[in-house]
């Protein structure tokens, strides 16, 4: 008979979930992980990877249409849509079976089915529609000491704006297009939104976005987002803010918006909407109101190590609310699993968590931007470096950008750190280590930074904050 007795048992296999399963087995808890549809969940499936597969395809494509500025020919350049759909669900597929093979390295049993809980350390698994991988248990009672609960979030939906999957998409629909529309609305401008602006706007589509704030990237620093509007706007993406669509009128393959701004009413004509106006977490269906599980606005309320406010039961990542991204769901499973463990880990400093959209222009953050840090009445030093005065952005043909950090003047402490340009969301994790470990202005200027590349200019925007910059 199977064994259905854990030590530990994580309810959702995305970043959050498979990670804390790892670790968890790393400790040496006898550790099972639940899934209902894809080992991996949304980010390998669905979000985080795929998309970026798409949005490199893109890439390439500009490259090559602007291939005679780095002196080189490329004529009759041309896109296949479902080649770059493939890839990217090829992309995916790898990473899916990456998945499988780390639980099967790390001996962490697969339960396959929609789990529910059905007492503190009881599990009910029901069989799940999609096929269970090979030597996965499947649906029945499992008992565990540590339920972790990692069941992720999915789009959220507005009155009026339901997504039917042919004229209206979420992401799902969005990353597998049968072919590339002519006009496209994008409802939210958020990192998902951005995102598959920048994409489609690539591949040539007429693309609308329309934000309810005054500004677009509503998380970033508002000088980086105007920065990445601007950019935006040469490449002939619309953009509209303090904007809301009222409703849609579906005809048969376009949609008509109806487009409130300013306090005046006008409507856009589209072939197909996405809306992207943020996600929600997967709480329902859990038995928590059963346990009497706490939750506040979607999500499920946590404390500094992931302890719901029912003894043995805890929650990681998107269901256990913001910032949702992979990475603070993983950080977040391997302290909550270290916790409970007994080895006091240091609790998540959230304003260290680094956030980054990958659209065209890229655009990474850290920490305060200077509004918050002006709101905290705090006295601050900005630096600036533009990407111009960079020989490297130059050599490579990405002049346009910006490097942006703010210090506290009296300490010295690097608050926040923001970047708009070519390969800033590689670059971002410079500034988060330096924040990590207390790294003040002094010593990053005295930190020796390559010649020549894009890196130099994250020592310039400390050299100007303090007024020392050299190269502008």
């Amino acid at each position: 008979m199977a064994d259905t007795s854990f030590d530990v048992l994580i309810i959702g296999s995305g970043p959050g979930g498979y990670v804390t399963a790892i670790r968890a087995a790393q400790l040496g808890f006898k550790t099972a992980i639940v899934e209902r549809d894809y080992l991996g969940g949304i980010c390998l499936n669905w979000g985080c990877i795929p998309t970026k597969a798409l949005l490199r395809s893109a890439e390439i494509l500009h490259y090559m249409q602007h291939a005679k500025e780095y002196g080189l020919k490329a004529d009759n350049v041309s896109f296949d849509v479902a080649v770059i759909v493939k890839r990217s669900r090829i992309v995916s597929k790898r990473l899916n079976d990456g998945v499988g093979f780390l639980m099967k390295k790390n001996k962490v049993a697969i339960i396959w089915g929609e789990a529910a809980l059905e007492a503190p350390g009881k599990v009910t698994v029901k069989a799940g529609e999609s096929e269970a991988p090979k030597g996965a248990l499947g649906a029945g009672s499992y008992q565990a000491n540590h339920i972790i609960l990692a069941t992720g979030a999915r789009p959220r939906v507005l009155p009026g704006i339901e997504p039917d999957k042919k004229l209206v998409w979420t992401y799902f629909e969005a990353m597998v297009p049968p072919s590339i529309p002519k006009s496209l609305l994008v409802i939210g401008s958020g990192a998902i939104g951005i995102e598959f602006a920048s994409f489609y706007r690539s591949l040539g589509a007429e693309v609308t976005a329309v934000e309810v704030l005054p500004q677009i990237l509503p998380v970033e620093d508002a000088e980086i987002a105007a920065f990445a509007r601007k950019s935006f706007e040469k490449q002939g993406i619309k953009i509209l803010t303090n904007a809301k669509v009222n409703k849609l009128d579906k005809k048969a393959d376009s949609v008509t918006a109806t487009i409130e701004e300013g306090g005046k009413l006008h409507s856009v004509t589209v072939e197909r909407v996405i809306s992207a106006v943020g996600v929600t977490g997967n709480i329902e269906k859990l038995g928590l109101e059963k346990l009497g599980v706490k939750t506040e606005r979607g999500c499920i309320v946590v404390d500094q190590f992931n302890k719901t406010n029912v003894p043995g039961i805890y929650a990681i990542g998107d269901v256990a609310g913001p910032p949702m991204l992979a990475h603070k769901a993983e950080h977040e499973g391997v302290i909550c699993i270290e916790a409970i463990k007994g080895l006091h880990p240091h609790p998540m400093n959230k304003q260290m968590i680094p956030g980054c959209t990958y659209c065209v222009p890229q655009i990474a953050s850290v920490g305060l931007t200077e509004q918050a840090a002006k709101d905290k009445k705090l006295d601050i030093r900005v630096g600036r470096f533009p990407f111009v005065g960079n020989g490297k952005a130059i050599a490579l043909g990405e002049d346009q950008g910006l490097v942006k950090v703010i210090f506290d003047n009296k300490t010295g402490q690097l608050l926040g750190a923001h970047m708009v340009g070519s390969e800033v969301t590689e670059l971002i994790q410079g500034y988060v280590v330096a924040m990590n470990l207390e790294t003040t202005e002094e010593e990053l200027m005295h930190t020796i930074f390559p010649h020549p590349t894009l890196s130099e200019m994250m020592k310039e925007a400390v050299l100007d904050a303090y007024g020392r910059v050299l190269n502008v």
